[in-house]
């Protein structure tokens, strides 16, 4: 083995999505990064379906823009179609979502990680992870050369030993036609992780020329299209159409047939897919009252003919796969360019980590995405910004660690953290507590200040910031300021939204009334504010009442959270705590009462009892 002649900061190892996001935050910050790809031509591969965000990944995305990452900018720079999911609904349950041009997303996120300064991108296989005391010190590779670092990342995706399924067809594979990492997986075992396996699976994707579309539902996207990050100012891509199409009754007689031909129920597939994105034979098993599933046919870009088949992955044989495929109304000659397939890999319980994504067996060792039992570019994008962070401020004994509280990447890693995976972790907005606090619009609000003081965030962005934070400021104070007069006029236009005014009245407190639009006043004073800034001001005002109670309950909340266990405590003490509880303390460590509290299988009583030791300690000290 040669060693490298330069010696880095922290060393990323995969350039998928968590991979991508760790060494963007890692070199803006300031270190010396080395990026680690088996394939430089797979940079940002979206190996599943071609579309960012979603319900509640949509927030995600905008959490990590507002730090200062990249992907929502990707996404602007090469989405095809933008949609706001929930739109009609509030704002803490709105979602924006995008496809995307897959191999323009590739391109964007390739030139821009080989043109960022810190940062070396090369092509290797790690086989290995080399620790000395306890602590991280390097890899090394197949090519024969061991770079040293101080941190290290692992963003290794699908491809820790990636087994692929086709029927009774199986062949090593981190993704279609690419090797998997088994020497990594090998490493980790040797260094001691508790190594699971899990799985997931693709759809096929279809020839356009052979779908007859014109027997299909369209899906249109926005227009105007609304950006995700908060950067772009207009799209500027070609925007396309999705489209939907229907399983029946024979698609599913189709796949109820051959059941016992699929690697899921014959017993081959150990590992556990994901509960919330099934494959077609799970549909058809675990809901069989359903005589439909929705398909959604999704273009994988604008000058391919690659179809993605979104709701219909499958690990059936092709053979089957084309009969229920064309038993489709409008794909009855349908042909594939690639076939559907399922996939196993290793992962590591994520209860083997601190907040901050570092390995709790190895000093400056961090694992982000699908290694963590994750599943979606999202997530996995995430946990890679917050792992780099990370292992840059290890270096110097800091770290950085947002609470649920704060922002939907906070409430992501708290879960992981504290109560482990049984199957592929997926964002809901139901898994917050503050869903009205932690909103897509309000991302820059809760956590540019930490992406600028970070260094992360560019000087002129943060000074965009501010002025737009002054302006909205202002907008609130004319809105309270100014009252629409009392005359035939206004009492006839408030009239027609079913508001009855007996007097002059504030803009403010006619905008707390749910008929009445800040649109409807822009007429009473000066209309100079952009949109962005009338949308907060309305949130802010519409729904102060709940925005201060969830802030009163998050406070209230804190106050446990923020009781420290110390380190040294011995559960077996104290009195009344059933060994059970013992055991899943020790196992997981929690610094708080808090996190304590979210330990699955953990009581309120059992707190407690913790919180009334911990008392007992500290009058004795």
């Amino acid at each position: 083995m040669i060693q490298y002649a330069n010696n880095y900061d922290v060393i990323v190892v995969g350039a998928g999505h968590a991979g991508i996001e760790a060494a963007f935050a890692s070199a803006r910050m300031g270190a010396k990064t080395l990026l680690l790809t088996i394939y430089i031509e797979t940079i940002a591969q979206m190996s599943c379906n071609p579309a960012i965000g979603g319900l509640a990944k949509g927030c995600l995305v905008k959490d990590i823009d507002a730090l200062g990452g990249e992907m929502a900018k990707c996404i602007d720079a090469t989405g095809i179609q933008f949609r706001i999911l929930n739109r009609k609904k509030g704002p803490a349950v709105r979602s924006s979502r995008a496809q995307a041009d897959k191999k323009l997303y590739r391109q964007y996120m390739t030139n821009k990680l080989l043109s960022e300064p810190n940062l070396d991108v090369k092509q290797a296989v790690v086989t290995d992870i080399l620790v000395k005391d306890g602590a991280v010190i390097g890899v090394e590779c197949d090519t024969g050369y061991i770079f040293k670092c101080r941190s290290l990342v692992l963003t290794t995706g699908t491809f820790l030993n990636g087994l692929i399924h086709i029927g009774d067809k199986r062949y090593p594979a981190g993704r279609a036609n690419e090797f998997p990492s088994i020497h990594l997986a090998e490493s980790l075992k040797r260094l001691g992780f508790e190594v699971q396996r899990l799985k997931t699976g693709t759809p096929a994707r279809l020839h356009a020329d052979t779908i007859n579309f014109n027997l299909l539902e369209e899906q249109k996207g926005d227009n105007p299209p609304e950006p995700f990050s908060f950067e772009t100012e207009a799209i500027t891509l070609p925007q396309v159409s999705c489209f939907i199409a229907y399983t029946n009754e024979h698609t599913h007689q189709i796949i109820r047939d051959n059941m016992h031909r699929s690697p899921l129920y014959s017993g081959v597939i150990q590992g556990i897919g994901p509960r919330y994105c099934p494959s077609i034979e799970d549909k058809v098993k675990k809901f069989p009252d359903k005589n439909r599933h929705q398909i959604f046919l999704e273009p994988e870009g604008l000058d391919t003919k690659e179809i993605y088949a979104n709701g219909f992955s499958s690990s059936l044989p092709i053979d089957v796969q084309i009969a229920m495929y064309r038993s489709l109304v409008g794909l009855e000659k349908v042909e594939f360019i690639r076939p559907a397939y399922a996939i196993e890999y290793d992962f590591v319980q994520p209860y083997e980590l601190f907040h901050t994504l570092e390995t709790k067996k190895i000093k400056g060792l961090f694992f982000a995405g699908q290694i963590n039992g994750t599943t979606g570019y999202e997530e996995a994008a995430a946990q890679g910004i917050i792992a780099g962070i990370n292992a840059v401020l290890s270096i110097d004994n800091k770290q950085f660690v947002l609470g649920r509280d704060e922002s939907f990447i906070g409430v992501m890693i708290d879960d992981l953290v504290m109560k482990g995976v049984d199957e592929p972790y997926r964002m809901f907005h139901s898994r917050s507590e503050y869903r009205l606090l932690l909103r897509e619009d309000n991302a820059e609000y809760r956590l540019l200040d930490k992406g600028y003081s970070l260094g992360i965030i560019p000087r002129s962005r943060y000074d965009r910031f501010i002025h737009e934070k002054t302006l909205l400021e202002d907008c609130l104070g004319v809105l309270s300021n100014i009252k629409v007069p009392y005359n035939s006029k206004t009492k006839d236009k408030f009239a027609t939204l079913g508001v009855n005014i007996e007097g002059s009245i504030p803009l403010i407190d006619l905008l707390k009334r749910p008929e009445v639009e800040i649109s409807d006043l822009l007429e009473f004073f000066p209309n100079n504010y952009p949109d962005r800034i009338l949308n907060q001001a309305e949130i802010s005002v519409k729904y102060e009442g709940y925005i201060k109670k969830q802030k009163e309950e998050a406070g209230r909340l804190q106050k446990i959270e923020g009781v420290k266990i110390p380190d040294n405590i011995d559960y077996s003490k104290i009195v009344g705590l059933r060994r059970e509880y013992v055991e899943k303390l020790n196992k997981f460590n929690p610094k708080t009462l808090g996190q304590a509290l979210r330990i699955k299988g953990m009581t309120p009583a059992a707190v407690s009892l913790i919180h009334v030791y911990i008392k007992g300690l500290k009058r004795d000290d």
